[in-house]
């Protein structure tokens, strides 16, 4: 029995700008937390080796620091481990692995596979072949030499390769293509790919595992490593997702029509699972008293979130008359409630809204500081 652990995609040191700057941290952070929990699967599932696919880091300008807690965080798990370079860490003749090898950092038992050449590793009567990639971008199917290289009797053959597959998740301007029969030409027990986020099952004995922590809002079936078991060499693998990630990202679209819509919205958000990545896009009406209330529900939600984007642009304030007479404005307040109102209507909507918010808020504080 032949027990692989295949992930791909770590991109350590990934940014994350569009968040705030505490939660990007967190988020960057995660990644790391993301290498322990997949040496903590390989001991506990009793993997013989941990693959990783490609794209272990973001780029070629990690921090020294950075480049040494990757590694250090790999020590739950003595491997061995072989990682490939793909697009964003390619193995150029300077890059992120060969400054990796100055600073003495790599563990014995981390195999950086950056040359197309046949990996033995006799104690498992493993053959590996990798497609490092030497350069970002290339046109050339890299998994080509495959078909040709003799492995050592009795051998599994293992493939490692990152890119698209030709036919498959191939677009117009696709490259680091593979091609989709390559486990059959090179006769391949497993080929374990990387590049595309989520898990694929291009066939039986060929896969992406996705990063193990996700990093985008499409429902792309990512947060997972594989562990995948082979019974002898040639036989079919069995392959299990197992759960890696910290934070589920979600994308939520939300129409208020009215107020009564809040109850549904709340539902949703509430149902969302501690620490998500959330961004939310409201749109509709509501209400004074209606956006107070979603105040109250965003502020709940936000606290129990990672990371939160929320887009409120396309909300509007549309205040019934019940509204503004319990806001109990009298002279020139009144005068000035009556403009904003008709100045909603106008060019200057947003601004309108906005103020009249701010008003009603000061009203309502100025007469619940009456009643005390």
């Amino acid at each position: 029995m032949l027990r692989i652990l295949h992930t791909a995609d770590w991109q350590i040191g990934r940014q994350y700008s569009r968040f705030e700057l505490e939660d990007a941290a967190a988020l960057a952070e995660a990644r790391f937390k993301a290498i322990e929990k997949l040496a903590t699967l390989a001991t506990e599932h009793r993997a013989d080796l941990l693959v990783v696919a490609g794209d272990v880091f973001d780029s070629q300008t990690l921090s020294d620091r950075n480049l040494r807690r990757s590694f250090n965080a790999m020590a739950g798990f003595t491997g061995p481990w072989l990682l490939l370079p793909g697009n964003h860490d390619a193995a150029l003749s300077e890059s992120v692995w060969t400054r990796a090898r100055r600073l003495n950092c790599i563990p014995d038992y981390v195999h950086v596979l950056d040359t197309p050449e046949l990996f033995l590793l006799d104690e498992l009567k493993l053959a590996v072949l990798p497609a490092p990639l030497t350069q970002r971008q290339t046109y050339q199917d890299l998994s080509d030499w495959f078909d040709q290289a003799e492995s050592p009797a009795g051998y599994w053959r293992l493939g490692l390769a990152h890119g698209s597959v030709s036919g498959v998740l191939e677009h117009l301007d696709s490259h680091n293509l593979i091609d989709q029969n390559r486990v059959q030409r090179a006769k391949l027990d497993y080929l374990a790919l990387g590049d595309w986020h989520g898990t694929v099952k291009i066939n039986e004995r060929c896969y992406y595992s996705g990063t193990p922590e996700p990093d985008r809002f499409r429902d792309n079936d990512s947060g997972q490593a594989l562990l995948v078991e082979i019974s002898e060499p040639g036989a079919t693998p069995v392959v299990q997702a197992l759960p890696v990630a910290q934070h589920p990202w979600r994308s939520i679209q939300h129409h208020l029509n009215d107020d009564t819509d809040l109850d549904l919205l709340e539902r949703e958000l509430n149902a969302l699972a501690d620490q998500s990545v959330v961004e939310l896009e409201l749109s509709g009406q509501l209400s004074l008293s209606g956006f107070e209330r979603l105040e109250s529900i965003l502020g709940q939600s936000q606290a129990r979130c990672r990371a939160w984007d929320c887009q409120r642009e396309a909300l509007r304030l549309a205040p019934s008359e019940e509204d503004l007479d319990a806001l109990q404005a009298d002279g020139y307040l009144q005068a000035a409630l009556k403009q904003l109102q008709e100045l909603r209507h106008g060019s200057q909507q947003q601004a309108a809204e906005d103020a009249l918010l701010i008003l009603a808020g000061l009203l309502r504080d100025k007469e619940g500081g009456h009643a005390h």
